[in-house]
C-alpha cells in the first residue's frame, strides 16, 4: 500500500493514512481544506456516505472533524481493506462502517436503508464521468436519502464538470484546484437559498 496523506484537522490530526495503491486519487490537503472550509458548520453530528471511497480520506476527515458516523462504499477489495485499516489508525472505526459493492447499485438498492445523510461525498474515477452522472441522478432520485440541509459532494476532473442540475439537486459553488474540482450541491428550495452561490474561482 502506498502513502494517503494524513488527517489534516480533528481527534485524528496528523494521522498518515495508506492508499491501496496508485490507481487511487486521494484528497489533498488543499482540497480537504477547502471542502471542509465550506461543510464544518453543518459537521457535528453528521451523517456521512462516501461513494467510490478509494482510501476513505474524505469520510476519515469528516469523522475526525466531528461527524457523527459515516458509511464508506467501495467495491475493490484492497481498497476496502486499506479503509479498515485507515479507520483503526484514526480510531473511528466504531462509528464507521464499510460495505464493499459497487456504488450505483448501492445507491438503488441499499443507500435509502441506510440514510437519511447529511454528506454525500462522490469521488468516481476521472475516466469515467458517466459514473458521477449516474451517481448524482441516483442520489437526487432518493428523497429518503438526504437529510433536508445535506450536502452533495462532486469531485471531478476539471475539463468533465458535472450537471449544473440534477433533479432536486442545484450547483451552489465550484472549486478547482489544478485538475481536480469540487462542485456543491444542495436541495433545491430553502436549502439552497440559505446558502448563495459563491462565484466559481480556480484554487492557486
Amino acid at each position: 500500500m502506498t502513502d494517503a496523506g494524513r488527517v489534516i484537522a480533528g481527534t485524528a490530526r496528523g494521522t498518515r493514512l495508506v492508499s491501496p495503491g496508485t490507481g487511487t486519487r486521494p484528497l489533498g490537503d488543499r482540497v480537504k481544506e477547502t471542502l471542509f472550509a465550506i461543510l464544518e458548520p453543518d459537521l457535528a453530528g453528521a451523517r456521512v456516505l462516501d461513494l467510490f471511497a478509494g482510501s476513505g480520506a474524505g469520510g476519515i476527515e469528516a469523522l475526525s472533524r466531528g461527524a457523527a458516523a459515516a458509511v464508506f462504499v467501495e467495491r475493490d477489495s484492497g481498497a476496502c481493506q486499506a479503509i479498515v485499516e485507515n479507520l483503526r489508525r484514526a480510531r473511528v472505526s466504531e462509528r464507521a462502517s464499510v460495505v464493499r459493492v459497487d456504488a450505483i447499485k448501492y445507491l438503488r438498492e441499499q443507500a435509502t436503508s441506510d440514510g437519511p445523510f447529511d454528506f454525500v461525498l462522490i469521488d468516481p474515477p476521472y475516466a469515467e464521468p458517466q459514473l458521477l452522472e449516474a451517481a448524482l441522478a441516483s442520489v437526487a432520485g432518493a428523497t429518503a436519502l438526504l437529510g433536508p440541509r445535506a450536502w452533495v459532494v462532486a469531485k471531478h476532473f476539471w475539463r468533465t464538470p458535472p450537471p449544473e442540475t440534477v433533479g432536486l439537486l442545484a450547483s451552489v459553488r465550484t472549486r478547482r484546484f489544478g485538475e481536480t474540482g469540487l462542485t456543491f450541491y444542495r436541495q433545491a428550495g430553502p436549502s439552497v437559498a440559505d446558502s448563495p452561490p459563491g462565484p466559481q474561482e480556480a484554487a492557486r
